[in-house]
């Protein structure tokens, strides 16, 4: 197996990036809302639109043999857009991924972290440390806010 890097994003990695977020929805994340969701979350996360978050908060991207294979983004101590290739799950990319962004906020002074996990994502959120915090409605369906306390 090659070595994974995590480094910052790249304007080249959006197209690959939105292949590998659209792939998780219709694979992953369709068991646990409708099609109409899907599809409104597809066309939302292009390949501009990673280039629009890139300009507001930092994306890491997750590589193998120069590869983008996961990416997660931060600002501050919140986390948002955590995808793993649908076939690379189950591996620790997506916890390799938090932990990179945990320590960076932890090193910025955060206590904690906090995150809106989807129904699909829930679980993994939980495996690694997150507790829960209360539901939201969003555009996109239910969303659970979780938090996970930082060591500093």
């Amino acid at each position: 197996m090659s070595v994974a890097t995590i480094r910052p994003y790249r304007s080249d990695d959006g197209p690959i990036l939105s292949a590998i977020v659209r792939r998780c929805l219709r694979e992953v994340n369709s068991r646990d809302y409708p099609a109409d969701v899907i599809d409104r979350m597809c066309r939302h996360f292009t390949a501009e639109r990673f280039d629009q978050l890139a300009t507001v908060r930092q994306v890491w991207v997750l590589e193998e043999a120069g590869t983008p294979v996961g990416t997660v983004s931060r600002d501050g101590n919140k986390v948002f857009t955590m995808f793993v290739d649908p076939d690379r799950a189950g591996q620790g990319i997506g916890r390799r991924l938090m932990t990179h962004i945990e320590e960076l906020a932890a090193a910025d002074g955060h206590d904690h972290m906090e995150t809106g996990a989807s129904i699909s994502g829930y679980g993994f959120y939980h495996r690694i440390g997150y507790v829960d915090v209360r539901e939201s409605d969003t555009e996109f369906g239910l969303n659970y806010i979780l938090r996970k306390p930082l060591r500093r």
